[in-house]
């Protein structure tokens, strides 16, 4: 791809960045926890989804303000397509998105008429986000500009929806592949990419973000367009957050650690962040 190459970082970097933080690991704070919070996509794809579930996950965001009225809901929703005018009947409170999977999530296995489609589908039902899966297979023998294409097809079929697209890391044996795959989708008009679908393992890593996180800085650079980007799959405890909030202040910087740039898919995270919140607060941590 034209001016764009992992070769210029290259992997001893990624190894030299996963070491110091392993050795030099950030120190959870109150406000770094509450921002954490803030940045999760409270998420549930599992094929047990019914309308009563997805029903008591809204609820419990609406009443979320009368339990930590000091603290700033989640970012988002997401679910199936489905669900996304359930989500949207339910939820009563403001700066929550509601976010729908499609395009044949998760492989991204089907023709592209029937993925643009659903993409539409899903836009027309009244979701804010919109997350697909970009396929993997063109990506690994190579045929990025077909992927590029495609990305580029349901992203005019989101409209004025944001558009994350997956990359689904864990299916790739080098980085310059995942490093690839992020330009393609940043080229293609991603407004976020994201690690993973957490329908396989590895799902998210730290060594992925790293490589998406340097991606994303060198397309900012060729372009002036900021990219978010949104770890998924697997990521459970308070720790684990911290760790990606740290890949994101030291390689994006300090101002991109907010949910406009920075997105959390989890489910059991979010009960976690606020317990770990509550803890320090009894213990009168700042």
């Amino acid at each position: 791809m034209e001016n764009f190459s992992f070769e210029k970082w290259g992997s001893a970097l990624v190894d030299s960045k996963l070491t110091f933080y392993s050795n030099h690991p950030l120190q959870p704070t109150v406000e770094m926890l509450k921002t954490i919070y803030s940045c999760i996509d409270l998420t549930s794809l599992s094929n047990t989804d019914t309308e009563k579930t997805i029903t008591e996950m809204v609820n419990g965001v609406n009443n979320f303000k009368k339990q930590y009225p000091g603290f700033n809901n989640v970012a988002g929703i997401c679910v199936y397509p489905n669900f996304v005018q359930t989500v949207k009947k339910t939820l009563e409170v403001p700066q929550v998105e509601v976010v729908s999977v499609a395009g044949a999530f998760p492989h991204a296995q089907t023709a592209l008429d029937l993925k643009v489609r659903e993409v539409e589908d899903v836009y027309k039902y009244g979701a804010d986000e919109i997350d697909i899966v970009i396929n993997a297979g063109d990506i690994i023998e190579g045929r990025l500009d077909k992927a590029e294409e495609e990305v580029k097809a349901m992203k005019a079929a989101a409209h004025s929806a944001k558009l994350k697209v997956i990359l689904e890391t864990g299916a790739y044996k080098f980085d310059a592949d995942i490093y690839n795959a992020s330009i393609v989708a940043m080229k293609a008009g991603a407004n976020f990419i994201k690690t993973s679908t957490g329908k396989m393992s590895p799902a998210a890593t730290p060594r992925a973000a790293v490589i998406m996180a340097l991606a994303i800085v060198d397309y900012q650079n060729a372009t002036q367009r900021e990219v978010g980007l949104k770890v998924a799959g697997g990521i459970r405890t308070t720790q684990e957050a911290v760790l990606y909030a740290q890949i994101i202040k030291d390689i994006l910087g300090k101002s991109r650690f907010e949910k406009s740039s920075f997105r959390i898919g989890a489910t059991s995270l979010a009960k976690n962040v606020l317990a770990d919140l509550n803890q320090m607060l009894l213990n009168g941590d700042k």
